[in-house]
């Protein structure tokens, strides 16, 4: 999947197969250590505000359902498809563009885009107003992560590229708990509209300082990358089992996630009788010490053993997701709000574990010339079912069993019903992991299992 060849300082480096000789071999060697650090922590603000803008969302939903008079199921919808539906379609044209046009450019235009529709969701006065300004959030955000870690990939060379990963993807959970903790601050003291304005301005003024600050190696170098077809990719992709496998992993991880988790400011909110300060501020806080622990033990536990068995990968990852829906589903049974606190941690921190090892299995069964296309696709699957989906069927839930059991423990039981499913995509991973073993102790390449 990668090649050993001799770099643009002369010193052996692996780069991705297909990458013309030269110095465009290693465009990572152009820019000192001081001039990357600022490039990397330009895509942490940036991915932060990604993260930020998506997910205020849901800190927010009570006193937009309290303004508008909306049901769960609507709810639903405009933190599921009215953002989804745009955020995962333009994503693969997007990522084709990145991949021959000025990134910086493309990814400070969808910065903009993404920033000032956030800022309008804050002056929509009814509900169909909202959810169109979500979709402009969403079209924008299409263009942040297969932009934002295809410039990763040039700024670092490979031996250093995980740890510059690593520190992108923490960029999420700093934005999702940025935008629960800040949201739930400015909401509960001047209002949901306050929040998407000052989140969304912030964006728009962090725009051209993108621009000016990130640089485009190929404007130096002139590296062009001849893309593999589109249908000779999806044929190879789809003939695989093990990266199937991992597809429907992830799409229902997403179903999860998003349908489970923005909901659970809304349910602390509605069993323990606080605000949304208190609510966004307790789940923001665990959620980011959550994923900072969960995010870097899963990466450790990967790398420590597929030095046993690559197919130890997927295995971590399968076998989180199973720990994690008993844990879960007790902190959820809880009848007050610090008995949630250990549980919803645990929770949280394997939700995170499994998240390195599920993105690396995916590169173990794809062909250097397709990855991009493969978590593309991975993604539009992911997010249209997952974020389409899963606010949608987990609000639709709630309002069916409101009225037997009350707005607050029927939406408890939505999240709880909706957890179960990860059962589902951890026996998915661990197939994959049988595959990826049987590929390997019969010598056949990962990518053509």
């Amino acid at each position: 999947m990668m090649e050993l060849v001799r770099g643009a300082g002369g010193s052996g480096a692996a780069v991705p197969s297909g990458v013309s000789h030269g110095a465009s071999n290693a465009p990572w060697l152009l820019y000192t250590s001081r001039q990357r650090a600022v490039f990397l922590a330009v895509l942490f603000f940036v991915g932060a505000s990604n993260n930020i803008d998506r997910n205020i969302l849901g800190v927010l939903l009570p006193q937009i359902k309290a303004e508008f008079v909306l049901s769960d199921t609507e709810l639903g919808l405009l933190s599921g498809i009215v953002f989804a539906f745009f955020y995962a379609t333009l994503g693969i044209p997007i990522a084709r563009w990145a991949d021959r046009g000025d990134r910086p450019i493309i990814l400070s235009l969808s910065l903009l885009v993404w920033s000032a529709t956030t800022a309008l969701c804050g002056v929509a006065q009814t509900f169909w107003q909202l959810a169109l300004a979500r979709i402009g959030v969403g079209a924008g955000e299409a263009g942040a992560l297969p932009t934002a870690q295809s410039l990763i990939a040039d700024y670092f060379a490979p031996e250093k590229r995980a740890g510059a990963m690593g520190v992108f993807i923490l960029s999420a959970a700093m934005g999702y708990a940025g935008g629960l903790i800040l949201g739930g601050y400015v909401a509960q003291h001047y209002g949901w509209r306050s929040a998407f304005l000052i989140v969304g301005i912030a964006g728009v003024v962090m725009a051209p300082v993108c621009a000016l600050l990130l640089k485009e190696p190929r404007k130096i170098i002139a590296a062009k990358t001849v893309a593999e077809p589109m249908r000779v990719a999806l044929a190879e992709l789809v003939k695989n089992p093990a990266y199937r496998c991992i597809l429907y992993a992830m799409v229902i991880y997403f179903f999860m996630g998003y349908g489970a988790l923005v909901f659970i400011v809304s349910l602390m909110t509605r069993l323990f009788d606080v605000n949304v300060q208190v609510a966004g501020a307790t789940f923001g806080t665990i959620a980011v010490i959550g994923a900072v622990v969960g995010s870097l033990l899963g990466g450790f536990l990967s790398n420590h053993l597929a030095k046993r068995n690559l197919a130890n990968v997927p295995r971590t990852a399968g076998w989180a997701m199973i720990i994690c829906v008993p844990i879960f589903e007790y902190a959820l049974s809880r009848s007050t709000l610090s008995a949630m606190y250990v549980p919803l941690f645990l929770g949280v921190m394997l939700q995170n574990v499994m998240s390195p090892p599920m993105f690396t299995s995916l590169y173990l069964v794809c062909d250097s010339n397709r990855r991009a296309t493969a978590l593309a696709i991975v993604l539009l699957f992911a997010n249209l079912v997952g974020l389409g989906l899963g606010p949608f069927i987990a609000g639709a839930i709630s309002d069916y069993l409101a009225p037997t059991y009350g707005p607050a423990e029927s939406l408890r039981w939505a999240i709880m019903i909706l957890f179960l499913v990860m059962f589902a995509a951890g026996g998915f991973m661990l197939r994959a992991a049988r595959y990826i073993e049987q590929a390997t102790r019969e010598g056949h390449p990962l990518a053509s299992t």
